[in-house]
């Protein structure tokens, strides 16, 4: 059966809609990035502001997909499962590295199923408690648990670094906490503030405005050095406690899935350090109390691979089991 010409000439124009489709450059259409963590959290806030940047710079919309729950697990598995197109990504730091020791039997390999894209910031962690605990030291926290066996509840976002620093300041210590568990770090300082949890560990930008109305007291600070919003609270070094605190505590990253094309990769590299970069970004990442750090594709899959082997020991090492 021989076609018409009106059919040779329309398959001919489908065929070239087809071609110049797939001959587009990335990116064509919206891109989702996730982030595991509850929204209105610092992390989220983050997320939404290289978003709004990206949007500007590859002239497509970012949008936010908040996917909290399951440790960060949840997150990680839909980024797996996702086309590598480079129009799903996913907004994460050292939880993936806990994996091996916290979800033992999840049903993908992180290490397999993402690929780096970069890293974009670091930060340190603040030690609190609530007006009600008498201590404004370290050693005075820790003489006042073991007056108090099991009285003093520690809120923390699960999986999270808040939780990791927790149990390495418990074992340090020797002292018994209760600990409670939450999706995110907000719904726990929602509870320091209603008196259900007594201590609670976060970055500076979201326990700083409650200091400063005396909600909650800063004990000691996690970094090398005092944080400058905070010259008056010594470090966990200063305290006596070296070992507690990770110097920097948090990276955050970028990932895409496994088999996301080089040049896709290579692209959103360049514009990530690119908004790290602009003069923009400075003040903003100051005010979340965050260092930029610019890595290559290279780099980051380097420093991941270094971090994969860094976390596991010490988990084991804090007691932490599967959860």
């Amino acid at each position: 059966m021989s076609l018409s010409r009106s059919s040779i000439a329309a398959l001919l124009v489908l065929g070239s809609c087809l071609v110049t489709a797939q001959a587009q450059p990335y990116p064509a259409q919206t891109i989702k990035l996730i982030v595991p963590f509850t929204a209105g959290g610092p992390v989220d806030a983050l997320a939404r502001v290289f978003a709004q940047h990206l949007h500007g710079r590859l002239g497509q919309s970012v949008i936010i997909e908040n996917r909290p729950g399951g440790g960060t697990t949840i997150a990680a598995k839909a980024l797996a499962a996702a086309a590598p197109d480079g129009y799903t990504l996913l907004f994460i730091g050292p939880n993936l590295a806990y994996y091996p020791v916290l979800f033992p039997d999840l049903d993908f390999d992180p290490v397999k199923s993402l690929v780096p894209v970069a890293t974009v910031v670091t930060w340190s962690h603040l030690l609190a408690v609530a007006p009600s605990v008498p201590a404004t030291t370290v050693a005075e926290l820790v003489a006042h648990a073991k007056a108090n066996p099991g009285k003093l509840a520690f809120g923390f976002g699960l999986a999270t670094m808040p939780h990791i620093i927790g149990e390495t300041f418990r074992q340090a210590t020797g002292i018994e906490l209760v600990n409670v568990p939450y999706r995110g770090g907000e719904q726990a300082r929602a509870d320091l503030l209603g008196g259900r949890v007594h201590i609670n560990i976060a970055p500076v930008p979201q326990l700083l405005p409650l200091i400063r109305e005396a909600k909650v007291r800063p004990i000691a600070y996690t970094g090398l050095q005092r944080s400058p919003d905070l010259p008056d609270v010594p470090t966990m070094t200063e305290s006596g406690l070296p070992q507690v605190g990770f110097n920097p505590d948090v990276w955050m990253g970028i990932f895409a899935p496994a088999g996301t094309p080089s040049a896709i990769v290579d692209k959103l590299n360049r514009e990530l350090n690119a908004v790290l970069n602009s003069a923009e970004m400075g003040p903003t990442l100051a005010r979340f109390g965050y260092e930029k750090k610019i890595t290559s594709p290279a780099e980051f899959a380097a420093f991941f691979a270094a971090e994969l082997r860094k976390w596991p020991p010490l988990l084991r090492a804090t007691g932490l089991q599967p959860q």
